[in-house]
Formats: C-alpha cells, structure tokens, sequence
C-alpha cells in the first residue's frame, strides 16, 4: 500500500514541477506593454497637406474641423515639419490678442505660435510680395528674454524684470487657407497661428520701473506706405490690455504643457494694427511713437 502511495506522490510532485516551470502569460507580454507602439495620427494626411500648400505657397483649399486641442496636436505636428527648413525655436507668438479678433475668428482665447530661426527678417529687408499663399501685413511688438527666472513670474509686472529689451516688429503673416475656406480658431492654431516672417528692428534696453511700464502700455503705432499715407494704426492696449498680460499668458501657456521660457527667447505680442494687404512695388513701414522718449522709431520692408 505505501508503494502505491510512493508512487501518486512522485507523480503529483512531477506535476506540479511541469505547471510551476511554464511562464506565466502575464510575464511573457509585459516587456512588450511598455514598449509605445507609435501609430500613425489620424491627422496625418491634414498635416501632410497644410504643410505641403505652406512650403509651396498656395492656398489650402480644405475646411479645418478641430477642437482646440486637435488643432495643437496639428500644429505641433506642421512645426516640427517646417522646421527641418526654418530652423530651431527662436521664440514664441501669440494671436488672436484683442477681443474683436477673437470675435472675428470665433473664440474668446488667444493663440500661440512658434517662432522659427529663418522666419525672421533684418531692418529694411526686400522681399517677394507673395512670400505667402495669403500675404498680410501687422503692426506688432517683440518682447526679448533676459533671465529664466520669468518662469517664476506671477503677475504681468513682475514679467518686466526678467525682460532685457523691445523689440520693433512688422509681422508679415500668412493666413494659408484659400479666401473660400471659413477660418476659426482650430483652423489658425494649426497653422501656428498663421507664422511666416517678419521684420525686426534694434532691440531698446527695457528697465523693471514704473516709467517703462506705462511707456509700454501706452506705446501707438502707425503702419505707412512708400508714401507717407496711413495705412492702418492701433496702440498697445490692444494686446489684452497690456504688451505684459500678453508675456505672462505667453508664459503660463507653455507651462500648461510642460514648457519653459529660457533667456533669448523673443516673444511677439500679436497685432497693434488690422491686416494690411501686401503689394508689389511697395513699402510698409511701422511708425511706433511713445515707445522711446523723444523719439520715434521707424522699421521698414520693401516688396518686389
């Protein structure tokens, strides 16, 4: 009896080594499941086109139908495109600064863009008129980096202390979008907010005081042509109110995803100005007044 007892014994040990010996489904895959699998986006092919017709310079002929968030995946997507011809980050944008902008666009935020190394023009530059597929002309300001530090800032004022110079800026945008197609908010976020060149003039020391505060709040601008006649005028209230408020939404934007500010950065505030239609044959020239005592500042572009 205990014989036959031995023997079921060594065979259930037997068996029970086989079951213990095998690796457990679980453990075979989980080096597998934390590997990313990289799929392609379900916005590819819109990527593809928008950069395709950018690079190109025609008019995107297809409607945009994103979300917000959509949109800034597509965006991310078109500038890591664009870059491989435009250069590194220089700096960052943002759109859409006045209510009746946003109005117009249909949405009640600002928009931020990227700035490209090559996108940017000296003083006095020539260029093609059709440097776009849909080419405008604005009044902006540029606002320049000087310490990492305005990471930290809380408020638009304490912004100014970690900014070293301003910066005159004709922004020379570019719509992209056929005249046919309807254009929101989605739609200008995925074209980085419509980023494509511009012109920029000597950059003015800034101080954190009281006197610069006021000056950069206050600042007007006038945009003229080869003749003197004004095209178009605005003032720096237009920038949510105040060039800082802009800095510091600048700032809390990039932070929202995980980005940071670092010092060179330049920061265009967004449009003093409505659009200006670009010509052959002409000149604009942006007249900034109240930005340096006793001086007014001019910065030009001719078109070919």
């Amino acid at each position: 009896m205990s014989k036959y007892l031995i023997l079921l014994l060594i065979s259930l040990l037997s068996a029970c080594t086989f079951e213990t010996s095998k690796t457990p489904p679980e453990t075979e895959t989980s080096d597998k499941n934390s590997i990313s699998t990289v799929t392609p986006d379900n916005n590819s092919q819109l990527v593809e086109n928008l950069v395709e017709n950018y690079l190109q310079k025609t008019p995107v002929k297809t409607t945009v139908n994103l979300t917000l968030p959509e949109a800034q995946k597509v965006q991310n997507q078109f500038v890591a495109e664009i870059s491989k011809s435009l250069g590194q980050v220089v700096g960052y944008k943002a759109g859409l600064t006045s209510q009746k902008s946003q109005e117009r666009f249909n949405t009640s935020q600002p928009l931020r863009g990227t700035l490209l190394e090559k996108m940017l023009l000296e003083n006095g530059s020539v260029i093609s008129a059709k440097f776009g597929s849909r080419s405008i002309g604005e009044g902006d300001l540029i606002m320049r980096v000087g310490s990492s530090e305005i990471n930290n800032a809380k408020t638009p004022r304490e912004t100014l202390k970690y900014l070293d110079a301003v910066i005159p800026f004709i922004e020379l945008g570019d719509l992209v979008y056929s005249q046919d197609v309807k254009l929101d908010g989605p739609a200008i976020l995925a074209i980085n907010v419509g980023a494509r060149t511009g012109i920029l003039g000597e950059p003015i020391p800034v101080a954190n005081t009281d006197e610069w505060e006021n000056r950069l709040k206050s600042l007007r601008i006038e945009m003229l042509d080869e003749n003197g006649k004004v095209l178009a005028s605005g003032n720096s209230s237009s920038l949510l109110g105040n060039p800082l408020n802009v800095v510091l939404w600048i700032k809390d934007s990039l932070q929202a995803e995980g980005k940071e500010l670092k010092k060179g950065d330049l920061l265009s505030l967004g449009s003093m100005t409505s659009f200006i239609p670009v010509k052959s044959n002409s000149t604009i020239r942006a007249r900034y007044i109240d930005l340096y005592p006793n001086k007014t500042v001019e910065i030009f572009v001719k078109f070919e």
